[in-house]
């Protein structure tokens, strides 16, 4: 299970897995759930914002982690920040899953780089259930370009994603997976919209590579 603790404790809350909201929370808008959760202490408008965005926060942290024990301990070090900083921090007016996926984001690229390392995608079965791009891509996206990574062999793509440096890998993983608009990256990443599509144009061209490279191998070695 993506919360794999018996019960967290969130400033007097206690969030269980599975977490039940009462039914006519689902209806309503983040910003109406924010809303009644800062202004009125209404837990169950937390829980159903929680419900709502738990997988989506938890699968990027493990796709640039890939490590379900490392994954879990970001993702509630993530909400632990979220419960924090909502009554200081966060501002009505914003997007609430841009902010939280911010963030995540900076929890995720802070361990990254406290691990000096870029993390080797797992080929053991099992691990490979994220299901990067699966997903029709929105409007707006970079063209046919889209279309090579998202039909390439998915074991593959793993491997050569792993290989990218972090700020690449970043904006594939949200743009891909999340679904997030290059606006949106941007805000999450900090960096200008023109940035974060110049590092999903590296990224795509990187790939590009690395797929050549290991096309060229895979004839020199069938000579």
């Amino acid at each position: 299970m993506l919360f794999c603790i018996d019960a967290y404790h969130f400033c007097g809350m206690n969030i269980q897995n599975p977490i039940k909201s009462i039914p006519r929370r689902y209806s309503l808008s983040d910003k109406e759930l924010v809303h009644l959760y800062r202004h009125n202490h209404d837990m169950e408008a937390f829980k159903t914002l929680y419900n709502r965005y738990e997988s989506k926060i938890y699968s990027y942290i493990y796709s640039m982690v890939h490590n379900a024990e490392i994954a879990s301990d970001l993702f509630q070090d993530t909400f632990t920040k979220v419960i924090n900083k909502m009554d200081k921090n966060y501002n009505e007016e914003g997007k609430w899953i841009a902010w939280v996926m911010r963030i995540a984001h900076n929890a995720t690229i802070d361990y990254l780089r406290r691990a000096k390392k870029f993390v080797r995608i797992s080929n053991n079965e099992g691990e490979e259930n994220t299901d990067f791009f699966h997903r029709v891509t929105d409007e707006g996206a970079l063209d046919p370009s889209q279309d090579y990574i998202q039909h390439e062999d998915k074991k593959r793509m793993y491997k050569h994603i792993s290989r990218l440096p972090e700020e690449q890998r970043a904006v594939i993983m949200l743009r891909h997976y999340e679904e997030l608009s290059f606006k949106e990256i941007a805000e999450i990443t900090g960096v200008s919209i023109n940035t974060a599509l110049g590092r999903m144009r590296y990224a795509l061209s990187n790939l590009r590579k690395y797929f050549e490279e290991e096309k060229q191998s895979e004839q020199n070695h069938a000579c």
